[in-house]
């Protein structure tokens, strides 16, 4: 199969395809409030690192949401790490309720309070990144949101020696259609630093 976008109906919608083979994709569980002071809760798959030094996250909006906008009305967002054991509630955080509605109220997730920023954080997420906003970039239906990092939490029980251990974050990823992906397996692979470094096999 060849979908050439060039000569393509600029109609059609390459998203069905873009979700299933860009895959996985991490879930940025975005908390925001509105300026008139409602809790929105919504998952976000188009989403990574920007820059480590200095740390900046990003993640897109599909359309005009409710989080793109509680972002541009107060400059703050959080985004909330999504376990596997939490996914019907991140799931369920996807339906469009009405803007003076929380996700998180009506689906009786707990929250508690950022330490940097008003927003607040899912209480049963292993880590929350709180972030100001760094700037936007619209492109075609979509906005890309950068986040200046200000803080990360990250809970006690996930790490191991000090550091986030894969199997104890447990996350889900999104992949096409309805699919979630689950209790991934993990491999460890030395990278090369140089050609040289590069193990030879074969002969």
């Amino acid at each position: 199969m060849r979908i050439d976008f060039s000569v393509t109906d600029p109609d059609v919608n390459p998203y069905r395809l873009l979700t299933a083979v860009v895959v996985p994709r991490p879930i940025a569980w975005v908390s925001t409030v509105s300026g008139d002071g409602v809790v929105n809760l919504a998952p976000h798959s188009f989403y990574t690192v920007a820059c480590a030094r200095p740390p900046i996250v990003q993640f897109s909006s599909v359309g005009k949401k409710d989080t793109l906008r509680n972002v541009l009305e107060t400059g703050e967002f959080v985004v909330n790490f999504a376990p596997a054991h939490l996914l019907e509630q991140v799931n369920n955080s996807s339906a469009r309720f009405d803007p003076d509605h929380s996700e998180a109220e009506a689906l009786g997730i707990d929250l508690e309070p950022s330490a940097t920023v008003r927003p607040p954080r899912v209480a049963s997420s292993p880590v929350s990144i709180e972030c100001t906003l760094h700037s936007t970039n619209e492109l075609g239906d979509s906005t890309v949101v950068l986040g200046d990092v200000r803080l990360i939490s990250v809970a006690e029980e996930v790490l191991d020696h000090g550091h986030p251990d894969f199997h104890r974050l447990d996350p889900l990823a999104r992949l096409g259609k309805d699919e979630w992906a689950l209790h991934s397996e993990v491999v460890a692979v030395r990278r090369p630093g140089r050609p040289e470094e590069i193990a030879q096999s074969g002969g």
